[in-house]
């Protein structure tokens, strides 16, 4: 397991840091997953008040050449490793869905297995949207395009340049997209309550 680009990230928001109302409200910590088996994108984000905080971004590489089964484990253990480290309170994921080629997608099912499996022996609620949620929740407008997608994660998160590689930025802005759905009391009732948001 190979943990790439992993830039750890502390922004310092003094929104978040002053006192009062929004300071007291709980701060909800998200690792957004962008599913793969050769990169699974990874970020975690915390978020209180409606501001959101990178806490950190990367991803989890595995080699072309090695036994598929051994990528599976790297990625189980790179997952797990990580939400030792970060105790997520929530996860949100892409949910999947099969283009043109099936080959590819089948690959990717079986990584998202083995992540699945990661943040359910984690304790850790599952949540999915579809790329059109992600795309609405971040930039107001479900038929985005991926720049512009990425340029808001960027805003928002109040980083200097769209995170790398793209499948970091794309596990952030789904991070974003659950700390926007988790923001209403009915959908925090329900993230409470372990629900998938729809």
């Amino acid at each position: 397991m190979v943990l790439f680009n992993r830039a750890q990230v502390w922004y310092n928001n003094l929104d978040i840091a002053q006192k009062g109302s929004e300071s007291e409200e709980k701060r909800l910590r998200i690792l957004g997953i962008d599913p793969g088996y050769a990169i699974v994108g990874y970020g975690v984000v915390e978020v209180q008040g409606g501001r959101y905080r990178p806490v950190e971004y990367g991803a989890v590489t595995t080699q072309p050449g090695d036994d598929f089964g051994l990528r599976l484990k790297e990625i189980y253990e790179g997952m797990a490793q990580l939400l030792r480290q970060h105790k997520p309170q929530a996860a949100a994921v892409e949910k999947l869905y099969f283009t043109n080629n099936k080959t590819t997608g089948i690959g990717v099912a079986e990584a998202r297995g083995v992540l699945l499996l990661a943040l359910s022996q984690a304790g850790v609620p599952l949540f999915e949207y579809t790329p059109m949620q992600v795309k609405q929740a971040v930039t107001g407008y479900g038929k985005a395009l991926k720049p512009q997608v990425q340029e808001m994660t960027r805003r928002l998160l109040g980083l200097s340049a769209i995170p790398k590689p793209d499948d970091a930025a794309d596990a952030l802005a789904l991070a974003i997209c659950h700390g926007q759905a988790a923001g209403s009391p009915l959908r925090r009732d329900l993230l409470r309550r372990g629900r998938v948001i729809e």
